[in-house]
């Protein structure tokens, strides 16, 4: 495993656990913290134990409070264009399903990273919003798409044209957060859910995500194709026969990756 300034990376049986640690700086996303960020779950994509991803960030006050202003202030469209996000693009294509455990603030960069995972565990203090527009900016990293997928285009227009924050409870009645915990159980809550996920068959689980996924990426036709091509393939695996066997005889199912 690569070593890391910027965040730290652990392992909870078939669970891994990324934490973003600038926390005295409320984990704002810097370039090097995101590539560090793409690098670590690339590594954990790859390893076979690994079942699902955990990303939450350290301390009380925030997941990740935005982007690093100060490192953007003065770059022009094309150091953006350049070196702005790659990373971002190696985030978005990690196989292996995502849960993000969201205390205090998830604001720009940081509720875009939110939007990256599969899933969403928030403490009741979580909040989330897209203030780019607050300092001329607009979101940058699939915060306009990915919030009018999720929220429908009046609530995102409001959210991105205002850049007012809203809170973990409104987020989950929108469908944007799966469940709202108790602050400071936020992470234990995500990892408890990431086993669930982690104890399923693996090569199941990933053309799930992968079919889901193409509901909010494709045109429904082409979405449809996805799934219906992973039904397929997953007749080639030991794993489904043994689910199937398991269910008719009445144990349970033990699966292998295979």
């Amino acid at each position: 495993m690569s070593e890391y300034q910027y965040i730290l990376v652990e392992r909870d049986e078939a669970v891994g656990i990324v934490t973003l640690n600038r926390p005295k700086q409320l984990n704002v996303l810097n370039h090097q913290l995101v590539a560090e960020l793409a690098t670590a779950l690339e590594e954990l994509d790859q390893d076979e134990t690994i079942r699902c991803i955990v990303i939450t960030g350290a301390g009380e006050k925030a997941f990740a409070a935005g982007a690093d202003i100060k490192e953007m202030v003065d770059k022009s469209p094309m150091d953006m264009m350049l070196g702005g996000f790659e990373a971002w693009d190696r985030i978005r294509r990690i196989a292996t399903p995502m849960i993000a455990a969201v205390n205090g603030y998830a604001l720009g960069g940081g509720c875009e990273l939110v939007m990256h995972c599969d899933m969403i565990v928030a403490s009741e203090n979580a909040c989330f919003g897209q203030p780019e527009i607050l300092l001329g900016l607009i979101p940058g990293a699939g915060g306009t798409q990915r919030l009018a997928r999720t929220l429908g285009k009046y609530r995102t227009m409001e959210m991105v044209l205002t850049g007012i924050q809203i809170n973990a409870q409104e987020m989950a009645a929108h469908g944007l957060v799966n469940r709202v915990v108790p602050q400071g159980e936020h992470l234990k809550e995500a990892v408890k859910l990431a086993k669930i996920v982690a104890a399923q068959p693996p090569i199941a689980v990933r053309l799930a995500k992968q079919a889901v996924s193409g509901a909010f990426e494709t045109p429904l036709e082409e979405g449809l194709e996805i799934e219906r091509k992973n039904f397929f393939l997953l007749f080639a695996t030991e794993d489904t026969h043994e689910g199937m066997r398991a269910f008719i005889q009445k144990r349970k199912a033990e699966f292998h990756g295979k």
